[in-house]
């Protein structure tokens, strides 16, 4: 884990269902003033995910459709585009975070299959030794994507499945995901003021 908060993130979403969370842990790190640059990445099945979950008409402006308002610290990220600044080791990206993250991209990263951005980037991310956090989604799980997630752990990144908590008494979706973020944001260092944190009182 690093040493003090990390100022610089790479967050990318993928085509798996669960666009709210992508959209409150946006909404997290935008409000939070200790991070500085954040680096947003769509694949194409993301994309198609995030207009039928969230109605995203468009591919233009994708910051303010998600979140509501511009952003002067997420910059969008072309997929496509492998000599983005992600792209390096050198680029001083301090975590990553995926989510939601597909079985296909899980597959990708796991196996070095970095034709696209968002898997050169966690590639970069794994080889430097910074963290990778994957928010996985599916179920049931077979074979190959639990070997998948085993060899992608042993490469040093976090599997931090997309399950929601109940014992906090969530009253909406989005308190659910705002949970759910709060508690990805913790694990990069990161904590917010609004996290629910359990308390024995047995």
């Amino acid at each position: 884990m690093p040493v003090s908060s990390p100022e610089n993130l790479t967050i990318a979403t993928t085509g798996a269902s669960g666009s709210i969370f992508l959209k409150h842990f946006l909404l997290a790190v935008e409000r939070d003033h200790r991070v500085k640059t954040v680096n947003f990445i769509a694949s194409d099945s993301g994309l198609r995910v995030l207009a039928e979950e969230l109605s995203i008409e468009r591919r233009s402006d994708l910051v303010r459709q998600i979140i509501g308002a511009a952003s002067a610290k997420i910059h969008v990220q072309s997929n496509a585009d492998i000599g983005a600044n992600v792209a390096s080791g050198s680029y001083p990206s301090d975590a990553m975070v995926v989510i939601p993250c597909s079985m296909g991209t899980l597959g990708r990263i796991a196996n070095g299959m970095a034709s696209h951005l968002i898997e050169r980037a966690a590639d970069v991310t794994l080889k430097e030794r910074r963290p990778l956090v994957l928010c996985v989604r599916e179920t049931p799980l077979n074979k190959i994507h639990i070997r998948n997630m085993s060899l992608v752990a042993d490469a040093g990144a976090t599997i931090f499945p997309l399950i929601p908590t109940f014992y906090n008494h969530p009253s909406s979706a989005d308190a659910m995901a705002q949970d759910f973020s709060n508690r990805v944001l913790t694990h990069i260092d990161l904590p917010q003021p609004n996290a629910y944190q359990w308390k024995n009182n047995g």
